[in-house]
């Protein structure tokens, strides 16, 4: 179950990651509350997760789960360049992320 509580964590990572974008600086009441409420949970999922799993492997795992997801979503909403590189970068963290998971 912590493996779930991790991956639904990371997914409301991605959540309040993009949804800062749609907050306009916290000026608009849905969108705040929504990215707000979106941090919450995955923090109190995150902790969830952390009754099991070493810190090392859940923060990095969430981290990554959050940061491969806003960057794809980013590429895909926002029309953030998509190089090369850049998607080399992002298949890394992919790398470890299955890896933590292959050992953790």
């Amino acid at each position: 179950m912590a493996w779930f509580y991790l991956f639904v964590a990371g997914l409301m990572e991605i959540g309040w990651a993009l949804g800062l974008k749609y907050t306009e600086g916290f000026t608009r009441l849905v969108p705040t509350a929504l990215t707000v409420s979106a941090m919450v949970a995955s923090v109190a999922l995150l902790g969830l997760a952390l009754k099991t799993l070493p810190i090392g492997t859940a923060y990095a795992v969430w981290s990554g789960i959050g940061a491969v997801g806003t960057a794809a979503l980013g590429i895909a909403l926002f029309g953030d360049p998509a190089t090369v590189g850049r998607l080399a970068c992002i298949g890394l963290i992919v790398a470890g992320i299955v890896g933590l998971k292959l050992v953790g």
